[in-house]
């Protein structure tokens, strides 16, 4: 490891403070001119959103770019890393049956950074910022969704615990190991900021911890990595970042509804207890009266989308014209969210995520599959605790040479980097050949 977050060098933080806040243009007369013609045309930006060219920089300093500015290449970066395509083979939501046409992490980062795009759009807002934020927003979850974290988490306990945004810094900051010149991806810190603050700041002014981090605090590897390269974990991220976690909503409130009702796990009709969906119900059989269900699903999902998106719009345009932000500074230092549902648009979402709750996550035919997913995970995290030589050799050099925390760490990055089918073909090798979810 040469420099990232949890193995840097005494110097390198100066590579942050040193750096000019603008990025410069590296290279050749005909270069900037190219760059200068590449971007005339772009979309004129709100005050307030991102702007590449006055990124605050990167952790190690790079040449910029002659075809594309700073927030392009940290999407292309991400969407180029071993964790994005790892996505494809991870579970989103359990369902107790397989099939090809359910959502996955990534078809799910897909449709985040598609509607992420669209708000960005509509706002004013840099579109290649909110992208990254959305594909990079779930790299860092473990194989078999939230059953697997939860279960990781448990075990990381005595350890400092496991937590999904702390582990996808980790994965850009370190656990990448694609280029010659440092480790991880050396993204912008607009993009890092959105990626831990997506959600918010984890801190308030005087240091203590907010939210869901009010428990234990902000994760060892945030706040590591934050002293390295100042995060400023007590403000908000950009409103780009904020349209990524609101597409993130978006997303899995209209998707896991097509899937459960793909899987049986629900009807049409039980959905109708919902007041937002039973009017969008109702516009869909004034339209089309007697159409097929599987049309009326899909009606039904284009909506939701659209319904949220348009709030969405609408909210966070409001919220913005009280703020009257004259910069991003401004909105980092905002006393609330700018990205946000209406009230009354936040009490239908809450409604949805209460209904996909009980009826999906924690459904009866579910549950079996999640319990088992967790026997896995807890099955090889112990055995690779007391077995660290039967981890791969990278691996088990590494995990060796550490302490018992150092080696938990090691063997969890291990574990929350597996894929679905290759989590159950360890447990079958190292546990029990008979192993299965289903």
């Amino acid at each position: 490891m040469r420099n990232a977050a949890f193995f840097a060098t005494s110097g390198a933080d100066k590579h942050f403070f040193s750096r000019k806040r603008a990025v410069a243009v590296n290279g050749s007369s005909n270069a900037s001119t190219f760059i200068a013609s590449t971007f005339l045309h772009a979309p004129v930006l709100q005050p307030y959103a991102a702007d590449w060219r006055l990124s605050r920089g990167r952790l190690c300093a790079e040449p910029a770019s002659p075809t594309r500015g700073e927030f392009q290449r940290d999407r292309d970066r991400i969407i180029h890393s071993t964790a994005f395509r790892r996505l494809a083979h991870k579970t989103q939501v359990f369902i107790p049956l397989d099939g090809d046409h359910f959502r996955t992490r990534l078809t799910h980062t897909i449709e985040v950074a598609q509607i992420a795009r669209a708000l960005a759009r509509g706002l004013g807002l840099d579109e290649d910022l909110a992208e990254a934020t959305a594909l990079s927003h779930d790299l860092g979850h473990t194989c078999f969704g939230h059953a697997g974290e939860e279960v990781l988490d448990a075990c990381m306990t005595p350890y400092g615990g496991f937590d999904h945004n702390a582990h996808a810094l980790r994965i850009v900051t370190a656990l990448e190991r694609r280029y010659a010149g440092w480790d991880g991806l050396n993204l912008c810190f607009e993009t890092l900021e959105g990626l831990v603050k997506h959600n918010g700041p984890l801190r308030d002014a005087k240091g203590a911890p907010v939210g869901r981090y009010v428990p234990r605090g902000a994760p060892r590897e945030i706040v590591a990595f934050d002293a390295l390269f100042p995060l400023q974990l007590d403000t908000y991220a950009s409103v780009e970042a904020q349209c990524a976690a609101l597409a993130d909503d978006i997303a899995y409130n209209a998707h896991d509804i097509d899937d459960g009702l793909r899987a049986g796990l629900f009807d049409l009709a039980d959905l109708q207890e919902i007041p937002l969906l039973r009017q969008l119900f109702a516009e869909i059989d004034a339209l089309y009266p007697g159409l097929e269900r599987v049309r009326i699903i899909h009606e039904l999902g284009r909506r939701i989308i659209t319904r949220l998106v348009e709030d969405a719009l609408t909210e966070t345009q409001a919220r913005l014209a009280a703020l009257a932000p004259h910069s991003l500074d401004d909105i980092r230092g905002a006393d609330r969210a700018m990205a946000a549902f209406s009230e009354p648009m936040a009490s239908a979402v809450r409604q949805i995520k209460e209904f996909l709750f009980i009826r999906m996550y924690r459904h009866r035919m579910v549950l079996p599959v999640w319990k088992n997913a967790q026997r896995i995970v807890r099955g090889l995290f112990e055995h690779f605790m007391q077995n660290p030589q039967d981890l791969p050799a990278e691996w088990a050099e590494t995990a060796q040479e550490r302490d018992e925390t150092g080696r938990a760490r090691c063997i969890a990055d291990y574990i929350a980097g597996m894929t679905d089918r290759y989590a159950l073909g360890q447990a079958r090798r190292w546990l029990d050949p008979a192993m299965a979810l289903r």
